[in-house]
C-alpha cells in the first residue's frame, strides 16, 4: 500500500506490473542529454525486442508546461466504440513515426491486457446469505487490502502520528488460479466487522460460514483495457508523442497535417492534438499582440512627447532593425522562435528605441539652435551621439552574453531570450547610426513642431506685452 500511495503523488505512467520506471541519474561533466536518449533508444529497442521504450518529461518546467500529460505532445481520439478509436489510434500512431522530429510515438492506453473474469453465481450466493456485493468486497480486501474498502488507523502515543493499518493476503499466497479459488468469501456479518456501511445481521440469524470463491463464482481468462482515460466525460486514447531535434511547433503542424489526411472520421469521433502545443498558441498570441501594443504605445507616447506625427515615426523606423536582427541571429544559431525568444524580442525593441530617440532629438535641438539643413543636423547628431549608443547597445549585449552562450545550470532555457536581444541590438544600433540619420534628412524638412509652437507662444507674449506698453 505505501508504494501505490506514493505514486498517486508522482507523475508517472506504471498501471500494473508490466510497466516500469527508470531513474537515471547524470554525472556532472555529462554530453547533452539527448545524446543519451537517442542512444538508449537504439540499444534498447535491440536488446529487448518486444518491449516498448519512451522518455517521460524529466525537468520540472515541462512538466508543468504538459499539464499533467507525460508528453509534450498529446493526441487525443474520442470516441463512442473504443475498438474503432483504437484503430484510428494506430493508424495516427503510424503516421506520426514517420514524421521528422517526434520521437517516442506510442499509444498510453492497452486494451488487451490479461485479466482474470470473476463471475458470481447470484442465486448459490444468495442462497448462502450473501450478495455480489460481499463476493466483491471479500476479494478486494484479499487482493488489495482492507485500506481501500475500510481504511483503519492506528495512533501511536509516543509520536502522536497515525499510521494505516492494512489487512491483505500475502502475495505468496496468490500464485496461482487455485489459491484464488481458495479465497475465503466472509458473510455480510463478518464483513461489517470491517466496513461500517454493511448493516450487521439479527442477533438471531445463524451466521453463515465462510466460504471459498470457488463455491460462489468461475474464474475465467479473458483480455481487457489495462487503463481507461476520460476527457470531458467521454472515453478517450492518448497517442503521446515527444520531440526531438525539430521545433514543437513544425512538428505539431505536421501531426496535424497527417491526421487531416485520414479523411472523414465516423460520426461521434474527434481528434484533438493537445499538449504544450495549446500553451504555445496561446502564449504566441498572447506575446505577439504585446509586442504590436508595445510598439503603438511607444509611437502614440512619442507622438505626445514630441507634439509630431513625423518624428516619433523616424524613430520607429529603427523597430524593423531589430527584428530583422532578431531572426538573423535566431537562424545563425539555430534558435527556434519561442516565449524566451519573444521575451527577448520585445526588449530588444525597447533598446533600439530609446537609442534612435537619442539621435532625433539631438537632430531636433541643433536644428533650433544653429539653424542649419536637416542633413547637416542628422551627420551631427550621428557623430555627437555615437559614443553614448554604443554605450548602451555594448552594455547590453555584453550583460547578455553569458545568457546566450546558455552558460550555468540550465542556461539553454533562457539562452533564446539572450541571443534575440543580442541580434536585434546589434543590426538596430547600425541601422540607428546610419538608416534613422537619412531617414531624418530626408523627411524632416521644416523645423520640429515643438519648437515651431514655443515660437508661436514666444511671439503671442510678445504682443501682449507691446499692447500693455501701448496702453
Amino acid at each position: 500500500v505505501p508504494i501505490f500511495y506514493n505514486m498517486a503523488f508522482v507523475q508517472t505512467e506504471n498501471i500494473c506490473g508490466m510497466d516500469a520506471e527508470i531513474l537515471i541519474s547524470l554525472k556532472k561533466w555529462h554530453r547533452p542529454t539527448a545524446v543519451y536518449r537517442k542512444k538508449m533508444r537504439e540499444v534498447l529497442t535491440r536488446e529487448f525486442p518486444g518491449s516498448r521504450f519512451y522518455f517521460q518529461s524529466a525537468d520540472i518546467v515541462t512538466q508543468v508546461l504538459n499539464f499533467g500529460l507525460t508528453s509534450p505532445i498529446d493526441v487525443q481520439i474520442e470516441g463512442m466504440d473504443l475498438s474503432r478509436s483504437y484503430e484510428y489510434a494506430l493508424k495516427v500512431r503510424d503516421a506520426m513515426r514517420g514524421i521528422p522530429g517526434a520521437a517516442d510515438v506510442h499509444v498510453n492506453q492497452v486494451l488487451d491486457y490479461p485479466t482474470l473474469q470473476v463471475d458470481v453465481d447470484r442465486v448459490r450466493a444468495a442462497t448462502l446469505g450473501m450478495s455480489e456485493r460481499d463476493v466483491a468486497t471479500s476479494a478486494l480486501i484479499s487482493l488489495s487490502s482492507s485500506g481501500l474498502i475500510a481504511p483503519s488507523f492506528f495512533l501511536n502515543p509516543a509520536n502522536n502520528v497515525n499510521y494505516t493499518v492494512a489487512v491483505q493476503i500475502p502475495r505468496q499466497y496468490q500464485s496461482s488460479l487455485s489459491s484464488l479459488a481458495a479465497m475465503p468469501v466472509t458473510p455480510p456479518s463478518a464483513a461489517s466487522l470491517l466496513q461500517a456501511a454493511t448493516p450487521p445481521l439479527p442477533t438471531d440469524t445463524p451466521q453463515a460460514p465462510a466460504q471459498s470463491l470457488a463455491n460462489l463464482a468461475t474464474v475465467s481468462h479473458r483480455l481487457g483495457p489495462e487503463n481507461i482515460s476520460h476527457y470531458t466525460v467521454q472515453r478517450v486514447l492518448d497517442v503521446e508523442a515527444s520531440v526531438e531535434g525539430r521545433d514543437l511547433g513544425a512538428v505539431v503542424s505536421d501531426i496535424q497535417r497527417a491526421i487531416k489526411k485520414l479523411g472523414k472520421l465516423p460520426p461521434g469521433m474527434r481528434i484533438t492534438v493537445r499538449g504544450q502545443n495549446e500553451v504555445m498558441t496561446e502564449s504566441f498570441h498572447s506575446l505577439g499582440l504585446g509586442l504590436i501594443l508595445a510598439i503603438l504605445l511607444v509611437y502614440f507616447l512619442m507622438v505626445v512627447l514630441f507634439q509630431s506625427w513625423l518624428d516619433p515615426f523616424i524613430i520607429m523606423t529603427a523597430v524593423p532593425g531589430a527584428l530583422v536582427g532578431i531572426l538573423w541571429m535566431l537562424a545563425l544559431t539555430g534558435t527556434t522562435i519561442n516565449v524566451e525568444s519573444l521575451m527577448g524580442s520585445i526588449m530588444a525593441v525597447g533598446i533600439a528605441t530609446s537609442n534612435s530617440i537619442l539621435l532625433v532629438s539631438f537632430a531636433n535641438d541643433l536644428r533650433v539652435e544653429k539653424e542649419v539643413s536637416p542633413v547637416e543636423a542628422a551627420l551631427e547628431a550621428g557623430m555627437t551621439r555615437l559614443r553614448p549608443v554604443l554605450m548602451t547597445a555594448l552594455a547590453m549585449i555584453i550583460g547578455m552574453l553569458p545568457m546566450a552562450l546558455a552558460m550555468g545550470e540550465a542556461g539553454e532555457q533562457n539562452a533564446p531570450l539572450g541571443r534575440a536581444v543580442i541580434g536585434g541590438l546589434i543590426v538596430a544600433t547600425v541601422v540607428t547610426l546610419f538608416v534613422v540619420p537619412v531617414v531624418y534628412s530626408l523627411l524632416r524638412r521644416e523645423i520640429p513642431t515643438k519648437h515651431l509652437l514655443d515660437e508661436r507662444f514666444r511671439i503671442a507674449e510678445q504682443g501682449e506685452e507691446s499692447q500693455e506698453n501701448k496702453r
